[in-house]
């Protein structure tokens, strides 16, 4: 398949919302190739394993034509090379958005030349829609139906829910009475 119609939508995905799922359904309409590649990133510190997160997604876009889930560990400009791409997708939710997403379009084309960034802008149903204020909403135990693809939904209820015990037996941090400040004598 040629590159300039294979594009690579990259992310850590931890989890997929329902914002992912809109941008790469907009992107299959694009490309006759979208690449859904999964970053390791271990400096996030994410809640689900990458086989894990593949698994999710390949769940959520099985329906969906054109459609490829991968992992990657390395510069994301590698994997797109890997995988053919000439497009790598990003979404903007936000203006507050573009500083980041701007400066490392930037340093990939540095690295890539031929590999061009499409900024697309998801549903205005989703452009609230972060994978972190999701986890802090199952969390802390609200309802997250809606926001993320039936098989994230349920996957993450199941790890609250075996991670609810273990915050249960935490013992509650107790307050200590405040001191008095004693004046000084000179």
């Amino acid at each position: 398949m040629n590159a300039d119609r294979t594009a690579l939508f990259p992310g850590t995905f931890d989890p997929f919302t329902n914002g992912h799922l809109d941008l790469t359904r907009r992107a299959a309409r694009l490309f006759d190739r979208v690449v859904v590649a999964v970053a390791h990133n271990p400096v996030k510190g994410t809640f689900f394993p990458v086989e894990e997160r593949v698994e999710m997604i390949r769940l959520a876009t099985r329906t969906l034509r054109g459609i490829e889930v991968i992992e990657f560990s390395d510069l994301v400009v590698d994997c797109a090379r890997r995988v053919g791409a000439g497009v790598m997708i990003r979404g903007l939710r936000a203006v507050s958005d573009f500083e980041f997403e701007f400066q490392m379009a930037l340093m990939n084309r540095r690295l890539a030349p031929g590999v061009e960034v499409a900024f697309l802008m998801p549903s205005q149903q989703y452009t609230y829609l972060n994978s972190t204020l999701v986890k802090e909403v199952a969390r802390l135990g609200g309802r997250i139906q809606g926001l993320v693809p039936h098989a994230v939904e349920e996957r993450l209820r199941a790890r609250m829910r075996a991670a609810a015990p273990a915050r249960a037996k935490k013992p509650a941090a107790r307050a200590r009475p405040a001191r008095a400040k004693s004046a000084k004598r000179r």
